[in-house]
């Protein structure tokens, strides 16, 4: 008894062809989002150490890094969450279960992150607000 799919093709025949097709597409998806997780970290941190300076190089008032920290904050925030869908994809085919336990702990590690560094850029936001309306002045 043969199954067949349109075509003509062979279930079985179809599957031992696709799955390593699937694993190879895979491998190539999770070091594109791997590397777009990095690259967005990595630009972060460039731009915010180079607003660091910049910030310190002024004489004319005390620097203010919490705009420093907020920016840096959004750019590993962002740059986890991609570092999570490549795990996520990594896993996606025949996942053991170790790499499910290795998986779940890795999400629970950055989602406690992610929640602590939202949290920072909320409470540096409050902070900010009210510095704004008072330099804007009452009327404005």
């Amino acid at each position: 008894m043969k199954t067949t799919l349109v075509g003509g093709l062979h279930w079985v025949g179809w599957v031992t062809w696709s799955v390593p097709l699937l694993e190879n597409v895979l491998k190539v998806a999770v070091s594109v989002v791997e590397a777009c997780g990095a690259t967005i970290i990595c630009i972060g941190a460039a731009l915010a150490f180079v607003r660091y300076l910049l910030l310190i190089a002024r004489v004319d008032k005390a620097p203010d890094f919490i705009s420093v920290r907020v920016s840096l904050g959004r750019h590993l925030i962002l740059g986890l969450e991609f570092q999570l869908a490549a795990d996520l994809l990594r896993s996606a085919v025949s996942p053991t279960f170790y790499d499910i336990g290795q998986l779940a702990a890795i999400a629970a590690l950055r989602t406690v992150l992610n929640y602590f560094l939202t949290r920072e850029i909320a409470e540096a936001r409050s902070m900010d607000e009210p510095q704004s309306t008072q330099e804007a002045g009452p009327g404005t």
